[in-house]
């Protein structure tokens, strides 16, 4: 089974802390039905910063709210399982990329 990064992007935040754990509530049962499929569930992003080739380091601006692992037999049904996920419904969206071992 190969395993495949979710890259959030983007996504609203809860505005109330009722909001709050209904959102969490949220994530934690669609990480239960994943089952095993769920090798590391993630967390949100926080401060970055962007490094160039040259060294020079600048703020960065790829939107990227959080990630997870997640062991799929391949990237339609790993697209599948985004489908389904809690960040959809909080304007979000979800870059779905195949990771491979190299050595």
């Amino acid at each position: 089974m190969a395993k495949y990064l979710f890259v959030y992007i983007g996504g609203d935040e809860p505005t109330s802390e009722d909001e709050g754990k209904a959102v969490m509530e949220a994530w934690t049962s669609w990480f239960a039905g994943m089952g095993e499929a769920a090798a590391d569930p993630g967390n949100p992003t926080g401060a970055s910063a962007a490094v160039a080739a040259d060294g020079s380091v600048s703020a960065a601006s790829s939107g990227v709210s959080g990630y997870s692992v997640i062991s799929a037999e391949s990237l339609d049904a790993a697209v599948a399982i985004a489908q389904g996920c809690p960040h959809l419904a909080a304007n979000g969206r979800i870059e779905v990329l195949e990771t491979f071992d190299v050595m």
